[in-house]
């Protein structure tokens, strides 16, 4: 996707812009041309220029243990609870195998970080507010904010934080009565501007950037509308002229609205028997094809006197009953209560009369969504419902593909069902009409809001729709937190280089613990503020970074991970990692907090010192053997060649 960044080709993905941006931006700069097809993990990069990028993506991932150490430091204001934590990060190795390729997650992460980060530094300026420090870590969560959205929609679980980081800070500030209700429209208009107006600007901003690069037409056509297609250099709908209302005489091709929809289409070929009425097939195909054209006819005459060049024109409005006959093959699009060949308590749709004379299952009425009756019919522009007048089932695609008996194209149904969904909606965009006057497609080419909303949409329905691929691993959330799979980023067979992500054992499983151990001691130091006991200072300094800085890691871990489990895409293991961030965290102030409370109640002061620093340095060797044991393993699985083609496959 770097590459079509750098070759200005549209594309299609299911993730916000952004990430895919910058690596294409580091591989410019750094001087790849663009041309590697990335078809297969493995394969050798030869000539092409690829460090710029790895190492880009290296660098995010590298920051993340610096972003996570001061977050700690600033949370607990403990230093060994930082350096827990960024030990943590620096030997686990699914953090390391994530940052050292190219892919997004490193720069997601880093964004996501950087949010956390900023909003605690913005946090600690509470009793300084309007500084200038404040402004800027405000400012910086705000960029922060954007950068995450912008790479993946799970960025969006970081701003849910910071909402309600945000609203506790001004329910708080609420309560104060010192604060004036004008300081405090002060404090809000500041969040506002910050954390609301700054992000959504920005990120804006990218989709505009976006597509101002990608103008050409590539692989991502055809899961857009065909209004937005007309504006890519090199697609057939660029810099055409047609006509631009629909009239009873013209010769269309209509396209389904669902994400990669093709042409309804029809061909000589009838149903195989058993499969509803043995009649010509309708279906969608997603190429063009003299089968796609069809002729718009009034449902109660021919059409044959509008081909006189001086009978009047006669526009379809919104409402009309109408025909549609295929050109190729003169037969009427039909429907009746057969059911449809694969999609259950759908009717069946086909081509039926001779010379388009057929019977009254050929009439169907034409609906513009949000029109009024007796409009007219905008091409590109119209989004169209064709609702069977005997019947009232829909018109539209299953998005199932046929068997070989129906090429193995899309199988076009008529729904009983009256919910708007992109499957029912189609749009005119050939339109061959020599009665009428041509306009360039110009005239009618999207607004921005327009093709941003429509983008989004697209990236919507393309997330909810992901499937596995062949060979692919996929995992469940409850797999993530205890490490039970890891999934394969390359190679098949035992002769395949292999890599594989799979995070340190001893970290995830101490990470999975922890959670559960600040559990209890959030409950115990609840209980114990709550029935009066009596806490020395010190023991008042821990027990509110247990519950405040612990309870907000806490909430980010839970925001990150809990989501997953309402999701009905494809999951896969990587996408646990942003909330392993936070677990991690969580694991250097509880172990840090744990330790100072065993201190606390355990005398004399040196026996206290060597519990509290013997605990930390078992911790890190822990870390360090189990790293170093699998480092090992690594070594002693490559050769020397393989680890020389580490470095130059991707």
């Amino acid at each position: 996707m770097g590459s079509y960044y750098i070759n200005r080709t549209f594309f299609f993905d299911v993730h916000p812009p952004l990430g895919k941006m910058l690596i294409g931006l580091a591989g410019y700069l750094s001087g790849y041309d663009g041309t590697f097809p990335f078809q297969k993990p493995g394969d050798r990069y030869e000539q092409h220029n690829y460090i710029g990028m790895r190492g880009f993506c290296a660098f995010l991932g590298s920051c993340l243990v610096p972003f996570a150490y001061l977050t700690v430091l600033e949370l607990s204001k403990s230093l060994p609870a930082a350096l827990l934590t960024a030990f943590i990060l620096i030997f686990d190795t699914g953090c390391i195998t994530l940052s050292q390729y190219i892919l997004l997650d490193p720069i997601l992460m880093f964004f996501l970080m950087g949010a956390v980060l900023s909003m605690v530094k913005c946090n600690s300026c509470a009793d300084r507010p309007f500084s200038a420090s404040w402004w800027f870590w405000l400012s910086l969560t705000g960029v922060s904010l954007a950068g995450a959205m912008g790479v993946k929609f799970v960025g969006l679980f970081v701003v849910l934080l910071v909402g309600l980081n945000t609203i506790y800070d001004l329910w708080d500030l609420l309560g104060n009565l010192s604060l004036s209700l004008v300081m405090f429209g002060k404090h809000l208009l500041a969040r506002v501007l910050c954390l609301i107006v700054l992000p959504l600007a920005l990120y804006t901003a990218m989709f505009a950037v976006h597509f101002a690069v990608l103008n050409r037409s590539g692989p991502g056509d055809g899961f857009f509308s065909s209004a937005f297609q007309s504006q890519l250099i090199g697609n057939n709908l660029h810099n055409v002229s047609i006509p631009e209302h629909l009239a009873y005489g013209s010769v269309v091709t209509m396209k389904n609205l669902r994400m990669a929809g093709g042409y309804l289409h029809s061909h000589w070929h009838l149903y195989p028997e058993g499969i509803g009425a043995r009649q010509q097939q309708v279906t969608a195909y997603l190429h063009k094809d003299l089968n796609n054209l069809w002729v718009i006819k009034k449902h109660d005459s021919d059409t044959a006197d509008l081909s006189d060049p001086s009978s009047p024109v006669e526009f379809v409005r919104h409402g009309d009953i109408i025909r549609l006959e295929h050109k190729e093959t003169s037969r009427n699009l039909h429907s009746h209560q057969h059911e449809a060949p694969l999609t259950r308590k759908h009717f069946q749709v086909t081509g039926y009369g001779i010379n388009g004379t057929g019977d009254s299952n050929d009439f169907w009425r034409i609906e513009v969504v949000g029109r009024k009756t007796g409009k007219l019919i905008k091409v590109l522009r119209s989004q169209v419902r064709l609702t069977h007048v005997a019947t009232g089932c829909i018109l539209g695609s299953s998005g199932k593909t046929l068997p070989k008996w129906g090429w193995e194209q899309v199988e076009v149904t008529c729904t009983p069902y009256s919910k708007e969904t992109p499957n029912s909606l189609w749009n005119f965009e050939d339109h061959i009409n020599p009665k009428l006057p041509n306009i360039s497609l110009d005239v009618l080419k999207p607004s921005f809001a327009e093709i941003l909303l429509e983008s989004h949409m697209v990236m919507i329905r393309g997330n909810s729709g992901l499937k596995p691929k062949d060979n692919e691993v996929t995992s469940k959330p409850w797999h993530w937190p205890i490490n039970y799979q890891g999934l394969r980023f390359s190679g098949v067979n035992e002769t395949d280089y292999r890599v594989y992500l799979l995070g340190n054992p001893v970290i995830w499983w101490l990470n999975l613990v922890t959670i559960g151990l600040y559990l209890l001691i959030t409950v115990c130091t609840a209980v114990a503020l709550k029935r009066g006991v009596q806490l020395t200072s010190e023991l008042k300094e821990l027990s509110r970074v247990v519950l405040r800085a612990g309870g907000q890691i806490t909430l980010g871990w839970l925001l990150h991970y809990l989501p997953f489990f309402m999701m009905g895409r494809v999951l896969y293991f990587h996408h646990y990692f942003p909330a392993m961030l936070f677990s991690s965290m969580l694991t250097g102030i509880t172990w840090d907090a744990l330790l100072k409370f065993c201190a606390v109640f355990l005398s004399p002061s040196t026996t206290a010192r060597k519990i509290y620093g013997g605990g930390f340095l078992a911790l890190v060797l822990l870390i360090l053997y189990r790293r170093e044991r699998t480092k090992r393993g690594e070594i002693r699985e490559k050769t020397i060649n393989d680890r020389l083609r580490d470095q130059q496959c991707f």
